[in-house]
């Protein structure tokens, strides 16, 4: 469930731990269980503004599970359909911030290509044409600019994100500024509370774990794989995206001179291994959208496959604030294949509820 990144409510005042009674707020660190995409951003973000963080998961940046998703992404910018305003605003802000790494560090691994996205049907009251308020240069194609099988087509310049360089400089981002990594599996909530007595707010971005936390136990959540092919090519300036019923898309990697192919999920599927049937198919899908860019019959060398477990969850993504005794736990989970598009966005308004639970904590009558 979305809330108002900009003026969040959900914070309360609430009685501090004993331990913590005598330790300033800012003093006393923010924990977050997960240290992927949306973790790290929070920690960043936090950060930056002054907090203590320490990031606790099974995976960090760096590792290469597949089950560790963020290390695996395609990952574009694109404005999704069917989002509510507040949803769409936390895109928005995601794109501000990967604008800024785009333009001020490449090292980050974001940098901006063309894109064009092809529309099946024409474009209903909630599409994704809402794009148009935060893409620069975005335009309507005309008739004869696309093939004639779409009801319309789009062209914009596109944010890429390359994770293998994103996830690392990020981590290193996270260090940098006094953030803590610390390798651990929890099974519950309850477990970081005794690991950290003297914390009073600690961020679930756990992804589906939080299906098996035994204080949380949300249902909505299941493991959704991905898998990808990964193409060699001197061309790798421009996205290519098929919205519809056959959904495709081409997402370059500019900086190392590959092209992402997909997409694929199976639910509940926790393969590691290719599925020959699925590549050939996403091979096909993308010849047809790009022929002059995807041969039908790509050389053996110049492919290989990339699978993740992406975190989702039926209803969308989780991101709300509650009093559970005397700590606040924010969630932010459930984000699927939309992880580096709400990511930054989404530490933004942790940053936010975090404030508000600063502001709650000094206000609260002695």
């Amino acid at each position: 469930m979305a809330v108002k990144p900009v003026m969040p409510t959900e914070g309360t005042a609430t009685t501090l731990n004993e331990s913590s009674e005598t330790t300033p707020f800012a003093q006393r660190p923010i924990i977050i269980l997960g240290a992927g995409i949306i973790g790290c951003a929070a920690a960043y973000q936090l950060l930056q503004n002054g907090f203590q963080v320490t990031l606790v998961g099974e995976y960090l940046p760096g590792d290469k599970s597949i089950l560790y998703a963020s290390a695996w992404a395609g990952a574009a910018w694109h404005a999704a359909a069917g989002l509510d305003g507040d949803q769409k605003y936390i895109q928005a802000v995601t794109h501000r911030y990967l604008l800024k790494m785009a333009l001020d560090d490449p090292s980050s691994g974001v940098c901006m290509v063309k894109g064009k996205e092809y529309v099946e049907q024409a474009p209903g009251k909630n599409s994704s044409a809402w794009g148009k308020t935060v893409l620069n240069n975005f335009h309507t194609l005309k008739p004869g600019e696309y093939p004639s099988n779409f009801a319309t087509a789009w062209e914009y310049d596109c944010l890429v994100v390359d994770p293998t360089l994103h996830m690392p400089w990020i981590g290193a981002k996270v260090e940098a500024l006094g953030g803590r990594f610390v390798r651990q599996r929890v099974s519950s909530l309850g477990d970081l509370y005794n690991m950290y007595p003297e914390s009073s707010i600690f961020i679930n971005a756990s992804g589906w774990g939080s299906r098996d936390l035994t204080d949380v136990l949300d249902p909505k959540c299941f493991p959704d794989r991905g898998q990808n092919v990964l193409l060699k090519s001197t061309k790798s300036d421009t996205m290519y995206f098929r919205n519809g019923k056959e959904y495709t898309y081409i997402i370059p990697r500019p900086l190392s001179g590959h092209l992402i192919l997909g997409g694929h999920n199976s639910r509940d599927n926790l393969s590691g291994e290719p599925d020959l049937d699925v590549a050939r198919d996403e091979i096909r899908r993308a010849h047809i959208l790009a022929p002059d860019l995807v041969p039908a019959e790509p050389a053996e060398t110049d492919v290989s496959y990339i699978i993740g477990i992406r975190p989702a969850r039926d209803g969308g993504f989780r991101l709300d604030s509650q009093n559970i005794g005397n700590r606040i736990v924010l969630s932010a989970y459930g984000f699927a294949g939309g992880g580096y598009a709400f990511s930054y966005g989404i530490g933004d308004a942790l940053v936010k509820m975090v404030q508000q639970a600063e502001f709650d904590n000094v206000i609260l009558p002695e």
